[in-house]
């Protein structure tokens, strides 16, 4: 229970980092770089925040060379997109019912998390992955996506604020509710932070999701992913 309105912090852009040579960010981004080209990682279905393996895998190469071996990940079958379906919609009365300024709160420790030590991982995930240059990554899945996160919860304070007028004797108002059953995201393969908003735009006004990568870009939605569950987005939105 709320007793007070709120008022998100008021955004603005993150400053693009220039990893010129000798800085501190550069030297980081490179070590980063190193250990995971050098670490295969296995990527399951995430399902109500169990991992499901299916056994039936694809092997993630970087598209700059295919020499490099990042993983593989396991598809979905029927079975698994039915029970995705079934974990969104247990999960979605809770997560409707939380107060809209903790869902906030929720993305904006995203956005933070994403100005510290996941930056230099989702970037190199995004680098090798989807063979993006360093300025490339830096505003795509850095400093695009920490805006994406924090700008939209600032938005979404303003059309909760927005009500209609009233008329001497009357009170009229109006609440935000989510969509019925859940939103299906299948996000593109340029972008990873567009790949990031399309399911945490929808899941910020309470909706849960179910999120299908691209299939070229699982390896740094999968990142993705886990910052998101250590900003504390809940099993099965």
């Amino acid at each position: 229970m709320s007793n007070a309105f709120f008022k998100i912090p008021e955004p603005v852009n993150d400053p693009v980092r220039s990893y010129e040579p000798g800085s501190p960010d550069r030297a980081l981004l490179k070590e980063t770089l190193a250990r995971m080209q050098a670490q295969e990682i296995e990527v399951p279905l995430i399902i109500g925040g169990q991992e499901i393996r299916t056994g039936n895998t694809a092997e993630m190469r970087a598209p700059h060379d295919h020499d490099i071996r990042l993983g593989v990940y396991h598809k979905a079958g029927e079975k698994e997109v039915k029970l995705a379906i079934e974990a969104a919609l247990d999960a979605r009365s809770d997560w409707a019912a939380m107060p809209w300024e903790h869902r906030a709160s929720i993305m904006l420790r995203a956005a933070d998390l994403l100005t510290g030590r996941w930056r230099p991982i989702l970037n190199a995930a995004t680098m090798l992955g989807q063979s993006k240059t360093v300025y490339q990554a830096e505003i795509d899945s850095a400093c695009e996506l920490i805006d994406f996160w924090r700008f939209n919860a600032y938005y979404m304070a303003q059309i909760m604020a927005e009500q209609p007028i009233s008329g001497a004797g009357t009170w009229n108002r109006v609440e935000y509710r989510p969509l019925e059953g859940f939103v299906f995201a299948v996000s593109p393969f340029n972008f990873t932070s567009i790949a990031a908003n399309l399911p945490t735009a929808p899941a910020l006004v309470g909706n849960v999701c179910i999120w299908k990568p691209a299939s070229s870009t699982v390896y740094s939605n999968y990142y993705v992913y886990q910052l998101l569950r250590e900003a504390g987005l809940p099993d099965g939105v």
